[in-house]
């Protein structure tokens, strides 16, 4: 086994532990999204609440690739998408408008994530969305609901739209002809539910250039979703992230400096 490479900084002396600890696993949500190859150049984003009574959450410098997203360089901005401390990035305007609205509602959900594969986006423009073909697609079915396309996402007003459509008992959006929206009550939730949406669609994809499909029984359907949604005696996400952050030290990747 490869030695991991320690790349981690000291925390800023300025800056509480819990937000340090956030920016560093959001930053390693990034890089994760770039290995996997759910990133999309400089577009997309993934934002997490800063731990705190501000309503201040943390999203990606526009113009960087998501393998250049580090814990300091990270933006902290308000619900109005106003940047609150110095830093010469700026933010994407889809970024705020889509993910100020989850941050500023759903007070459960501490990071919300956002992408454009190109399965996440072939599904999302499918009139079934996805279906229940896999154990993989069976995962989250009860936390997921659809957005219709409103175009780029520039308009304060699609937001309560949005903002419908997730509900208060919904974690994940399939945004049609658009993408995947993943929100989770803590960073490595939000990871895998992204992960294995991501996957699913991959799946099912795959699976229809080949003939027929096979759907399980309703209630085998019921019975996955509700095993899958105990974590392994875990918080849902926990081992799998803090498993796949070794695997970035492995690989010396600078994301927690």
């Amino acid at each position: 086994m490869t030695a991991a490479t320690d790349f981690r900084r000291a925390k800023p002396a300025h800056m509480s532990d819990e937000e340090w600890a956030t920016r560093v696993d959001l930053a390693a949500f990034y890089r994760l999204v770039a290995h996997f190859g759910m990133d999309d150049l400089i577009y997309n984003h993934i934002s997490a609440r800063v731990p705190g009574p501000e309503e201040h959450f943390l999203l990606n410098p526009f113009g960087l690739l998501y393998e250049e997203v580090t814990a300091s360089n990270l933006v902290k901005v308000d619900l109005d998408g106003t940047i609150v401390e110095d830093t010469p990035y700026r933010i994407n305007p889809a970024g705020f408008v889509i993910h100020s609205c989850v941050h500023r509602e759903r007070h459960d959900l501490l990071c919300v994530a956002h992408t454009h594969t190109t399965a996440g986006v072939g599904v999302s423009a499918q009139d079934g969305g996805l279906l229940p073909i896999s154990q993989t697609g069976l995962l989250y079915k009860d936390l997921i609901g659809y957005h219709d396309y409103e175009g780029l996402a520039l308009n304060l007003e699609e937001q309560k739209r949005l903002l419908a459509d997730l509900g208060t008992d919904k974690q994940l959006l399939i945004l049609r002809n658009h993408g995947l929206l993943a929100c989770g009550r803590t960073i490595p939730e939000a990871f895998i539910m992204l992960f294995y949406l991501e996957q699913a669609c991959r799946i099912q994809v795959a699976a229809q250039a080949g003939g027929k499909l096979v759907l399980p029984p309703q209630s085998v359907q019921d019975l996955a979703h509700k095993q899958a949604m105990g974590g392994f005696g875990a918080g849902l996400g926990e081992m799998e992230f803090t498993a796949l952050k070794r695997r970035l030290d492995r690989m010396g990747a600078d994301y927690a400096t």
